[in-house]
């Protein structure tokens, strides 16, 4: 359960202090605008949602 709740902390979840960006960003000079429908993910059995552009 720790592994994915830091998984989620570094590589999705935004953090106000890197603008809205997360730790493990590749390019932290673009911030990719959602087009389109979104699909939510349900993380740690529901306690967080994570959401990216449907594909």
């Amino acid at each position: 359960m720790l592994d994915e709740y830091a998984d989620h902390y570094n590589r999705h979840r935004p953090h106000r202090s890197l603008g809205f960006r997360a730790p493990d960003d590749d390019d932290s000079d673009v911030i990719p605008l959602p087009v389109g429908w979104i699909e939510r993910r349900q993380v740690l059995g529901g306690l967080i949602s994570e959401y990216e552009r449907a594909g």
